[in-house]
């Protein structure tokens, strides 16, 4: 396909579920209604290669750390200690996704459905792939289909539920707001923020786009390379992650520079071709001889993560519907816990200030739920389940 025709159908689809989101309030988020157009369009014959064809899909593998980095310029080091409970309800949600995946059902589906369906569900790209090794190296080609079909379709229980959650949290997170503010609770926030760095902060006219995106690329390298030290025992974008909260701390970034450097909403469309090149691969002949199984285990690790991140985050003192998200978070993973809460903040938000005071809330505990689901929890999960297979 012609490279500018590629990169204007990948444009128009995102643009699509921009408008769907902001028509249904965020019910349907921009990242679940553009997963089903590239589905069917795939379905009725768009080329398979229309990603890599409009050098997004490079584009989005190279700038993947940046984007970590970046995130990690939104979360204090102060943040990051408060978020304790969130850790432990994303942990409580994949045992949940587990449990109730694998014991019911392995009743319904199979034993060896069902073990090969928990990882997936639970998580992203390398719990499918340790699934899908080891059910290839007995044989069961039906069930590696089925932990990538599983991995593909994934997204599409796990965002309405999270878009839901986010938007009664972030109508309470107003409420209690406004109780705060009017006991003059807002004021020991805006101390914090003025606290010194290591760093001293550039002067306005330095920051140009080309330095503030230096800056953050050298961070980038410098995490990737920490990670290759530990032969990808930790995960280089979990690296990048934790250098950019650092590199914040003291100064050294910005806060979210890639949006000062006016680079964001590009990126994220880039990082998104990568996800959603998987979609390629699944074909209507596949999706409905698997069809009972997919839904099935999928519905079965909602009421899972629901269940168990609702009991524990109850017993922390969480909210419902933040604990909820925050189990959700093991269906989709990041850039959907980035983009989901943004679109919540500015559906939800009259002002800025009011997007500002919600995202500051539901963000780094989304963010951070992302990365234990996904890029922990979910591989520890893979590799129990994967003996089971």
């Amino acid at each position: 396909m012609n490279g500018l025709v590629a990169i204007l159908v990948v444009f128009v689809a995102f643009a699509v579920g921009d408008f769907v989101s902001y028509k249904t309030k965020a019910t349907f988020s921009m990242l679940f209604t553009t997963a089903i157009i590239f589905l069917v369009a795939f379905w009725l014959g768009l080329p398979a290669t229309v990603f890599s064809d409009s050098g997004l899909l490079t584009v989005g593998m190279l700038t993947m750390s940046l984007l970590l980095v970046n995130m990690g310029t939104l979360i204090s080091l102060n943040e990051l200690a408060k978020q304790w409970k969130t850790v432990l309800v994303a942990i409580s949600a994949v045992v949940g996704i587990g449990v109730f995946v694998y014991m019911v059902g392995g009743i319904i589906f199979g034993k060896q459905m069902a073990a090969a369906a928990a990882p997936p569900i639970s998580g992203g790209v390398v719990a499918a792939l340790i699934v899908s090794e080891v059910a290839k190296a007995k044989a069961l080609e039906s069930v590696a289909v089925f932990a990538t079909l599983l991995l593909v379709t994934q997204t599409f229980f796990g965002t309405p539920v999270a878009s839901y959650c986010l938007k009664k949290e972030a109508r309470i997170v107003l409420d209690r707001n406004s109780v705060n503010a009017a006991s003059g609770k807002k004021e020991v926030s805006v101390e914090e923020s003025k606290k010194k760095k290591l760093i001293p902060e550039l002067k306005k006219e330095l920051r140009t786009n080309s330095l503030l995106l230096a800056k953050l690329a050298l961070v980038a390298f410098l995490a990737t390379k920490v990670s290759a030290l530990t032969n990808g025992t930790v995960n280089a974008l979990i690296v990048c992650l934790v250098f950019g909260v650092i590199a914040s701390e003291i100064g050294f970034l910005e806060k979210d520079p890639m949006t000062m450097a006016n680079s964001q909403g590009f990126v994220m469309i880039a990082l998104l071709t990568v996800i959603f090149n998987n979609l390629s691969s699944a074909t209507p002949q596949m999706l409905m001889s698997l069809i009972g199984p997919i839904l099935g285990c999928l519905l079965l690790g909602v009421i899972g993560f629901s269940i168990f991140a609702g009991v524990v985050g109850k017993i922390l003192g969480m909210d419902m519907y933040m604990s909820i998200a925050i189990g959700a978070s093991a269906l989709f993973g990041f850039p959907g816990t980035f983009i989901i809460p943004n679109e919540v903040a500015s559906v939800v938000g009259k002002n800025e200030e009011e997007k500002n005071i919600i995202l500051e809330e539901i963000l780094p505990k989304m963010i951070i739920a992302g990365f234990v689901t996904v890029s922990i929890a979910s591989v520890g999960l893979a590799g129990v389940m994967s003996k089971l297979i």
